[in-house]
């Protein structure tokens, strides 16, 4: 196992300190500037030049996202289609499986990343080597065509006036491929001129929210529709077909026999691959395991050995005595597949439904070493003995499982936010559906920071992810009780191990921000009993927190990790601002389990603490790090200079519906600053001068700097050159949508939206892969506080011991239009402004949703209002609360919403 500060950064240590050495003396200028009083002036322009018109187009609502062959946009895309934590498997830009990384190989050192490699970059002063987990997959975007690891794909044949024509489903076989994504869902659709079918894929695995189970199957659906563009029938035939992939690369000539079973299914056939030894090393190999190709349709016909190279008239003829099982050398490639035919009719359409699924239980054995609770191999294997299993299963919940899944995908585009806005703020989820994450037989969801690299579900990196928690929020609240008070728990202290098992110390931030996961998951849950139960653990990690104040000031001021990799001294804005969100999340979940002596503590600690950093940690513009009394600027530090998280604990407050912590003016003219100081349309010339860094912004184009120095003042990070220096140059996109989530919630909607949309633009297909945001190695965890950013654009508040919700939209809420979740539902939010009064309406899609109270922005404010409420057509009879620009309305009797119903609510 790594030490703790996991070799992570080496690629940094390298390029600051070592690299501060040898470009001193090939770039004497850099030289001079590092070490001396012209420290590399700050050279991002005050102007954005921000074209008017692209700044207006950023709130239409627009069309679908479309990646098109034509436009060369294809080569790049992987979007995960395999279940929660069942290793990565991609649907390409032409829609064929590639990457199959399910084979328990993804460790660190060894096996980083979504394609392990160190390429080299021209930094634009030295050329540098760039790994994994340094953003080589950003410099040099893995192609699909290279890694393609199992031969897998679709063929269609149609007969068309006495002429016979067969397609393979790729890009070279279409004038053009549309790739439509839209998490988790992709639509592909195949085109040819003068032909006479148009075939539309779509391939998922099964993603329904609060439907953990469900969504964690080691599976991916493809559903096929042929649709018939001429006025005569069509005779049309489908194979589709699939390697075997059991013990893909220990599998070797004389070692065993690759094996392929045809199975029946109630609707259908299948094919199940496997892999017979009398090696035993064999069978426990990390590659060992089983696969299985179905199709849902009636009248599939299976073939156990198939060969489509190339794909003809016969690859599509049904064998007159076709074998049951198959069995090759494993030296041999074996294919199977599945053949389907049909006429169809004019105008009309033939659909057909197929699945893949796998299993692979044989953990690496670094990961056994390094998490207990793997030992016991992956949750899925304690539901399904095989593939097989998995797939019975399948086809068993069909209609549960296709229907719900393409109905959340329908309710979160039911939207009046623009596409490209949805499609950004909630892409990242997919990071849950690749090898950064486990669940282990025990039922413990872990992660790593990014693809393999930096283990332990990290609290300082994980607590800015805010997807999980709404969309599974079952998984957040194991992973406080099972790790946060569990095994990464010091019971004695209340500290916090911030790798848990993995770890011997807290990290200041993780702590702070866990607290506040603690109140966000409570919130999250249908009743208090996950408060009640974990309360004691909850206040012992509050206590520990605050002890850390000691000077008694409300300002945290021990010298401690954080997610920068450092131990920093003195007074920092972001940590203590972001303690004092803590605190006072703990001052509420004090009050509501009665512990109002604990709670009195709680906001003596905010008040001190809120009215110390405005006066003393905020220069006039922004909120800075002041310097340890003793240690002074020694030491590593952000110190005058301008901070990406500098009210990042304002910014966790409004994600869950806090209170101020911070001064709103002052916020926003920290915000201003940010924006103003660290944020470029074009970040090349700023990285060119100010070197170190990691490339996760590149020349041309846009983000937002981690700190940079508008003072220009010498050492501006301390007299003491460290390779986390480097951090300080990077655009990480992670830091950027927290910035934007809050950004959006004090109604700096413009820059909130910019500062999105450029991130969205650096992962355009055309680029790279528009899903995966990379940090430390790919699908990094961080980048999951895109959705944040959502939250803050509807003004979402939830509390679901409490039936509380609440909505304030800040894009276009005179005609507003959203989909929310909350503890045991989802649905539909919309709102209307029509001759001064509002109509608000919340319809149910899925599950439940328990109501008491509801709070709705007053768009024309200090009127008075009257509220009328309707539930199914009944009257509802409530009290009314007109707080400024807020209604309070608490219902005389709670309501339980079911699926399809709506609660309406008048404003007049």
């Amino acid at each position: 196992m790594m030490n703790n500060k996991m070799q992570r950064r080496r690629f940094l240590k390298q390029s600051v300190l070592i690299g501060f050495g040898l470009l001193a003396t090939r770039f004497p200028t850099w030289a001079a500037s590092t070490f001396a009083q012209d420290y590399p002036k700050h050279n991002i322009p005050v102007d954005k030049n921000i074209d008017a018109n692209w700044l207006r187009g950023l709130r239409v609502r627009g069309t679908p996202i479309s990646y098109l062959k034509s436009r060369n946009e294809l080569n790049y895309i992987g979007m995960p289609v395999g279940g929660l934590h069942s290793g990565t498997v991609y649907i390409g830009g032409d829609g064929r499986l590639w990457l199959w990384q399910i084979y328990n190989q993804t460790i660190e050192p060894c096996h980083e990343g979504i394609d392990p490699k160190t390429v080299r970059w021209d930094d634009g002063t030295s050329v540098r080597e760039i790994r994994s987990r340094d953003g080589s997959a950003y410099v040099e975007p893995a192609i699909a065509e290279n890694k393609r690891v199992l031969d897998q794909g679709f063929a269609i044949k149609v007969i068309y006036k006495g002429e016979t024509f067969i397609k393979e489903l790729k890009a070279d076989h279409w004038e053009e491929v549309i790739f439509q994504p839209s998490y988790p869902i992709s639509l592909i659709t195949y085109k040819t001129s003068e032909f006479p079918v148009e075939v539309q894929f779509t391939a998922y695995a099964p993603f329904i929210p609060l439907d953990t189970e469900s969504s964690s199957l080691p599976a991916t659906i493809l559903r096929l529709e042929i649709k018939n563009l001429v006025n005569e029938d069509l005779e049309m035939s489908i194979v589709g077909w699939m390697e075997n992939g059991a013990n893909r690369f220990t599998a070797e000539k004389g070692k065993g026999k690759k094996r392929s079973k045809v199975n029946d299914l109630e609707r259908g056939k299948a094919l199940l691959f496997d892999f017979s030894s009398t090696d035993k090393a064999l069978a426990s190999a990390q590659d060992a395991g089983t696969m299985c190709l179905a199709c849902h349709t009636q009248d599939a016909y299976c073939i156990a050995d198939f060969s489509p190279w190339p794909v003809s008239s016969e690859s599509f003829n049904k064998l007159e005595q076709g074998a049951a099982q198959i069995e090759k050398d494993a030296g041999e490639k074996l294919v199977g597949a599945i053949l389907l035919g049909s006429a169809i009719e004019a105008g009309k359409s033939f659909k057909a439904d197929y699945s893949i699924s796998w299993h692979f239980n044989n953990l690496h054995p670094k990961l056994k070493e390094l998490v207990k609770d793997a030992q016991a191999g992956y949750w899925y294997a304690t539901k399904f003995k095989d593939a097989w299993e998995v797939n019975q299963y399948i086809a068993s919940k069909w209609d549960y499982l296709t229907t719900h899944t393409e109905l959340w995908q329908q309710t979160w585009n039911d939207s009046s936010l623009p596409h490209w806005f949805l499609d950004r703020t909630f892409v990242n989820i997919g990071t849950l559906a690749t090898a950064n994450t486990y669940r282990f037989a025990s039922g413990r969801f872990w992660g790593w920071e990014g693809v393999g690299a930096c283990p332990g579900t990290c609290t300082h990196v994980w607590q800015y992810a805010q997807a999980v928690a709404r969309i599974f929020p079952e998984l957040e609240r194991d992973l406080r009780q099972r790790v946060d008070l569990g095994v990464g728990f010091k019971q004695d202290s209340g500290v916090i191990l911030f790798r848990g098992e993995n770890q011997t110390h807290p990290a200041i931030d993780g702590q702070a921000g866990t607290i506040l996961r603690f109140y966000r998951e409570h919130q999250m849950s249908s009743d208090d009993q996950f408060l009640k139960t974990n309360w004691f653990g909850i206040k012992k990690a509050v206590q520990f927190m605050l002890a850390q104040d000691k000077n008694g000031d409300g300002m945290i001021d021990t010298p401690m990790e954080n997610t920068l990799d450092a131990v920093w001294e003195g007074e920092i804005a972001w940590i203590v601002g972001l303690c004092v969100a803590a605190a006072r999340a703990a001052e509420e979940m004090a009050n509501e389990v009665g512990d109002k002596a604990f709670a009195k503590v709680c906001s003596e600690y905010v008040t001190k603490g809120r009215k110390n950093m405005e006066e003393q940690l905020y220069n006039g513009e922004y909120f800075i790090h002041r310097p340890d009394s003793v240690q002074g600027r020694k030491k590593l530090g952000s110190y005058n200079t301008c901070h990406i998280d500098q009210v990042y604990g304002q910014s966790w407050a409004f994600q869950v519906g806090l209170p101020r912590v911070l001064d709103r003016d002052k916020t926003l003219s920290a915000l201003k600053a940010l924006w103003k100081y660290n944020f470029a349309m074009d970040v090349g010339p700023y990285i060119k001068t100010h070197v170190g860094g990691r490339p996760y912004a590149l020349a041309g184009e846009g983000g937002m700097v981690m700190n940079t120095n508008p003072k220009n003042e010498p050492k501006p990070y301390g007299e003491n050159v460290t390779w986390q220096l480097g951090y300080f140059h990077e655009c990480m996109s992670g830091f950027e949508h927290q910035v934007a989530a809050h950004m959006m919630a004090e109604g700096m909607i413009d820059e909130s939206l910019i500062l999105t949309r450029v991130i969205h633009d650096r992962y355009h297909a055309a680029k790279r892969n528009p899903f995966n945001e990379i940090e430390c190695s790919d699908h990094y965890a961080r980048a999951m506080a895109s959705y944040g950013t959502f939250i803050s654009a509807c003004g979402y508040e939830y509390h679901g011991p409490k039936g509380h919700i609440g909505f304030a939209p800040k894009v276009k809420p005179e005609d507003f239009r959203a989909a929310f979740t909350a503890a045991e539902g989802w649905g539909t939010y919309s709102q209307q402004k029509n001759n001064g009064q509002q109509r608000h309406t919340i319809s149910l899609a899925y599950g439940e949703l328990t109501l008491s109270s509801l709070s709705f922005e007053l768009l024309n404010a200090g009127e008075e209002r009257q509220v009328i409420v309707h539930h199914n057509g009944k009257k509802i009879a409530l009290k009314a609360e007109q707080l400024n620009n807020k209604m309070l309305i608490r219902l005389k009797t709670t309501l339980v919403l079911k699926p399809t119903e709506s609660l309406k609510v008048e404003i007049i």
